[in-house]
C-alpha cells in the first residue's frame, strides 16, 4: 500500500478539488475530515480496521479514505459479459469505465479520474490459511470488491443502475442513521468471501437490502449457470439467465435496464451483442471476449481496465486500457 501512497493522494485530492469547486469555502471538506471518522462504528468489520489501516499507512486524513470509498457508489459505469461454449464452459468479462463527470482534460482528451485510477489497479489474491478464497481485481485503497471470482465457484462484477432513487439517496439515509442496508462493494467482497456457491450468492444478491441500484453479473461453473440480476435498493426486478438451449449463450449488461432502450448517446449494448454474435458461439475465448471489449464504443475515454474470467480454470487477467482517437468519451 506504501508504493500507492502518491496515486491515492493526487485522486483524493483532486475530489477535495472538485468538492471546493462547488463550495470554495472548504467547509465540506472540513467536515469530511471531523465528522466522517466518527461513522466508522457503523461500517462492518473488517471495513472500518482496514480503511484505519490505510490512513496510517499513507498519511491520508481518514475521512478522506471513507470519502475516497464512498465515491465508488456512484460512478461504476461498465460493460459485463457472460458467454457459455458449445461445450458448457463459463467464461466472465468486463470493462470497468469510471470517472464520468469528474473532470475533463482538454490537453490530452482524457477523463482526469479514469487516468488517475489506472496507477491505482491492482490484482488482489485474498487468502485464509495460505490458501486462495477468491481473486480480484481493485483499486488500492478502496476495501470493497467490484470485480471478482470464486475459484471453481462463481464470479461476479458489478454495474451500476442509474435511477433517481438513488445511491446518493441511499448514503444519505445512511449517514442519518438508517443503517439496514449493505454498501455495494461490501456486499460483493462479502460474497466473494463467504458465500459457497452459485446459487447461495444468487440468493445474498437477490433479496439483500442495498444503499445504491444496481446490476449484478454472476457467473458459476456449470451450464445455465449465469445471470444479470436488476436490483433496485430494496428488491430485486429482473433476473435475466443464460439458456443456452434456448439460444440464449450470453448476456450483456451495460448500465441500463435490458427491457429499456439505452441512452442513445451511451449504446455500449447494441455493440457488444453484435461482436459477440458475429465471434459465435464456437468461437468464444479469452481473446475473442478482449477483442469484443476492444470495440469501441465498448471500449471508450472512461475504461480502466478490461477483465477476463475463467472460473473453472480458475483464469484471470486484468488490462490496463487506453483508447486511441477518435474515441467516443463515454
Amino acid at each position: 500500500m506504501v508504493d500507492k501512497a502518491p496515486a491515492l493522494k493526487v485522486i483524493v485530492n483532486y475530489l477535495k478539488n472538485m468538492i471546493n469547486a462547488f463550495e470554495p469555502s472548504g467547509k465540506i471538506v472540513q467536515l469530511v475530515d471531523q465528522k466522517l471518522p466518527g461513522l466508522l462504528g457503523s461500517f462492518p468489520g473488517p471495513f472500518e480496521e482496514e480503511m484505519k489501516g490505510i490512513a496510517a499507512v499513507t498519511e491520508i486524513p481518514l475521512g478522506e479514505i471513507i470519502l475516497f470509498n464512498i465515491f465508488y457508489e456512484f460512478f461504476t459505469i461498465a460493460t459485463s459479459i457472460i458467454t457459455e461454449d458449445k461445450e458448457g464452459h463459463l467464461l466472465h468479462a468486463r470493462n470497468m469505465d469510471f470517472g464520468v463527470f469528474l473532470g475533463w482534460n482538454v490537453n490530452n482528451n482524457t477523463w482526469v479520474v479514469t487516468e488517475e485510477l489506472k496507477p491505482l489497479t491492482v490484482n488482489l489474491d485474498f487468502q485464509r490459511n495460505s490458501k486462495t478464497v477468491f481473486k480480484a481485481a481493485g483499486f488500492a485503497g478502496y476495501v470493497g470488491m467490484l470485480t471478482g471470482f470464486k475459484p471453481g465457484l462463481f464470479s461476479l462484477t458489478l454495474n451500476e443502475r442509474f435511477s433517481t432513487n438513488g445511491g446518493f439517496m441511499g448514503v444519505i439515509e445512511w449517514i442519518l442513521g438508517k443503517k439496514d442496508a449493505k454498501w455495494i462493494g461490501f456486499i460483493i467482497r462479502s460474497v466473494l468471501e463467504n458465500s459457497t456457491s452459485y446459487e447461495e450468492a444468487k440468493t445474498i444478491l437477490t433479496k439483500s437490502k442495498i444503499l445504491a441500484p444496481a446490476y449484478f453479473i454472476l457467473g458459476g461453473s456449470k451450464s445455465g449457470e449465469g445471470c444479470v440480476i436488476t436490483r433496485d435498493r430494496v428488491q430485486s426486478l429482473d433476473i435475466y439467465e443464460l439458456d443456452p438451449k434456448q439460444g440464449i449463450w450470453y448476456v450483456v449488461q451495460t448500465n441500463y435496464d435490458r427491457w429499456k432502450n439505452p441512452f442513445f448517446l451511451d449504446n455500449r449494448r447494441t455493440p457488444a451483442k453484435m461482436c459477440l454474435n458475429r465471434t459465435t458461439q464456437e468461437n468464444i475465448s479469452f481473446a475473442t471476449m478482449y477483442d469484443v471489449l476492444s470495440t469501441k464504443p465498448v471500449l471508450n475515454k472512461l475504461t480502466v481496465y478490461t477483465a477476463l474470467i475463467d472460473v473453472t480454470k480458475g483464469q484471470f487477467e486484468t488490462y490496463l486500457r487506453d483508447c486511441p482517437d477518435p474515441c467516443i468519451g463515454w
